[in-house]
């Protein structure tokens, strides 16, 4: 039993089109192009049952909720929400971004860096921070979804807003981690998938995907100035198939897995690529090997700090096996990884600090314009991206890794500011936009 939520923003807009600020203001509307994403995302959304709409009021993310549902041909009446509206960005709503920086620049400085200290005035003199105000209307938004859809009631809820209010609501259900806000990217008409999966008295949420624009064009999000990276997990093995734990038993890609690998290479042939690097393991070298028929002349490099976990007695064994002689362990692994030493095996704190270590030097030997592919694991990819997000060892089961998944991270230009997960877990080239892969066992 899952509460899975859609998160959409709003196809592009005349604002966005101008480069202005659109705050709460309504004047904004959608653009052909914006009327033909919303087209496009309810058509990918159309074999997704879908209990119930919210969507914020304003024109803007009103005219997409119904681009989405006409697409779907759905009867559903959404409901329109003042928990979903923009961020207040009163003092700067029509400026155009230029504009701002001139008019607002210690602001501007402010937002750019750190945003949640921002402060503006608002016409009636008083003083306020948006994006703390922001957070909390976030809050109160799922506190009220909550009580109206249960984590245990397995309901599918879309909800369609805008760029802020979305990295909000997604902040929030990961618990606020450090600078989450800007660890995020949110393109128009984008489609997030969370799972907030019961446990006990309370729920953990997954990312199953974050910003998939794998239904538009193009299917990922344009690189910006500085160097990027794609993160891709290894293609299906036959014992992910059977739900064994492989850890560092270097078991080969199946023949779904060489599919799915060049499945990948078909979504990537277009992406420019410079640089290329895998796990010393025989299933991602072949991934990432299938990855590359598409970029000859790209140099493979292998690293042994991107090998999975070790499980040590537990690699090889079904979980019900593992049940049978470490249940109160396997029950700890799944409730707070991070406190289990795998017999004879490692520790997730282990793979975090030598994947993180690994991803880090590659990070810094890019140059700008150049694109690395980085192909490596479950539990290494789930490490580097809880670090990127801002979140701990502890919050691994947070991040979803499909076989054959793509997740893209652009680094940061500045110093002090953190890499952007541009999208994670993109699946949809493998088959529909919901993570359709072996679950497999880390």
């Amino acid at each position: 039993m899952t509460l899975r939520l859609l998160l959409v923003r709003h196809g592009l807009s005349s604002f966005n089109v101008e480069r202005r600020i659109q705050g709460r203001d309504d004047l904004s509307t959608l653009t052909e192009t914006g009327v033909d994403q919303a087209r496009r995302t309810g058509t990918a959304l159309a074999d997704v049952p879908i209990t119930a709409v919210y969507s914020s009021p304003l024109q803007r993310a009103a005219s997409t909720t119904a681009g989405v549902l006409a697409a779907r041909n759905d009867a559903l009446e959404p409901c329109f929400d003042d928990g979903l509206l923009e961020i207040d960005l009163e003092p700067w709503s029509g400026l155009t971004a230029a504009e701002r920086a001139e008019r607002f620049p210690e602001e501007y400085a402010a937002w750019r860096s750190h945003p949640e200290q921002l402060e503006l005035t608002r016409n009636d003199g008083t003083r306020y921070r948006p994006l703390p105000e922001l957070m909390q209307q976030a809050s109160q938004f799922l506190d009220a979804l909550l009580a109206r859809h249960p984590v245990h009631g397995n309901d599918t809820v879309l909800l369609v807003g805008h760029n802020a209010i979305l990295r909000c609501l997604i902040t929030t259900l990961l618990g606020n981690p450090a600078g989450g806000f800007r660890r995020l990217r949110l393109d128009n008409a984008s489609l997030s998938v969370f799972n907030l999966i019961p446990q006990g008295s309370d729920h953990q949420v997954q990312i199953e995907c974050l910003n998939s624009t794998a239904h538009l064009n193009p299917p990922i999000p344009p690189k910006g100035t500085g160097s990027r990276m794609i993160l891709v997990r290894h293609g299906e093995t036959n014992w992910n198939r059977d739900g064994r734990f492989q850890g560092q038993i270097d078991i080969p890609l199946n023949s779904n897995g060489h599919a799915q690998a060049e499945a990948a290479r078909a979504f990537l042939e277009t992406v420019s690529i410079q640089r290329a690097y895998s796990s010393a393991m025989s299933r991602p070298r072949q991934t990432a090997e299938g990855i590359l028929r598409s970029h000859p002349g790209v140099p493979l490099t292998v690293t042994s700090g991107l090998v999975e976990i070790g499980h040590g007695l537990w690699e090889g064994k079904l979980e019900s096996e593992i049940r049978a002689e470490w249940a109160e362990l396997l029950d700890e692994w799944k409730r707070t990884p991070e406190t289990v030493q795998m017999p004879e095996g490692e520790t997730i704190q282990d793979v975090w600090e030598r994947s993180v270590r690994s991803w880090n030097t590659i990070a810094e030997s890019l140059d700008r314009s150049e694109t690395a592919l980085v192909v490596a694991h479950d539990a290494v990819n789930k490490t580097i991206l809880c670090s990127l997000l801002g979140l701990s060892p502890g919050d691994i089961w947070a991040v979803k890794q499909g076989n054959g998944g793509v997740t893209v991270v652009d680094m940061p230009t500045e110093a002090g500011q953190p890499a952007v997960v541009a999208c994670l877990n993109l699946t949809s080239h493998l088959g529909g936009v919901l993570d359709r892969t072996a679950a497999g066992a880390l």
